[in-house]
């Protein structure tokens, strides 16, 4: 199993409500190269720190893709959405999302061979991916196998709240969406279960 090593970028790019930490900003109990300095404790106050995870620290799927430290992003484990809309009927639809927290210093890093790998395969199961800047600017990156055999990279400066758990629930149905390599996710765990 991966281990986080000297990797914090989780700590600085995830928002904690609960802790008043915004995206973005570096928390107050990081550590250089050692995380959390009071994790344990932090844990029992901080129902989001005891719930993320760090995507490639549980390499489910992102077996080729750098330490978050070296490629500047954290992938979270849990799913959110983002609402589509038809131009030509002006339907709108519910399109889960994974999250991708990416470091504001380097825009680009998001847009690498092996994380476009990865989220052409989410593509494959209906799952797209937003690249957050922080809590409300956001790329949103539609892979071919969601909406119509194209890429699709909206990279406007969106206003994306996150949404709550009960919002994606009702949003994305509240049901198990396979995530890959026989793992699941429940759609209705939103960021770790941050409120």
């Amino acid at each position: 199993m991966r281990q986080c090593g000297g990797c914090t970028l989780c700590c600085r790019l995830v928002p904690v409500k609960s802790l008043g930490k915004p995206a973005g900003s570096r928390c107050k109990h990081q550590r250089y190269g050692k995380g959390c300095a009071v994790h344990a404790r932090l844990a029992s106050i901080s129902p989001e720190c005891r719930a993320w995870n760090c995507r490639w620290l549980l390499n489910l799927d992102t077996a080729d893709l750098a330490r978050p430290d070296r490629s500047h992003f954290v992938i979270d484990v849990a799913l959110d959405f983002i609402e589509l809309t038809d131009q030509a009927t002006g339907l709108t639809r519910n399109i889960p999302v994974v999250q991708v927290w990416a470091d504001p210093k380097h825009r680009d890093a998001w847009n690498c061979d092996p994380l476009r790998a990865f989220i052409e395969r989410r593509g494959r199961e209906g799952i797209a991916a937003l690249v957050r800047f922080n809590s409300h600017t956001a790329v949103a990156v539609i892979p071919p196998g969601v909406v119509d055999g194209t890429w699709h990279v909206v990279n406007s400066a969106m206003n994306l709240p996150e949404h709550s758990v009960e919002q994606i629930a009702a949003a994305i149905g509240g049901v198990v969406v396979p995530l890959g390599e026989g793992e699941h996710e429940e759609s209705t765990r939103r960021n770790g279960g941050r409120p």
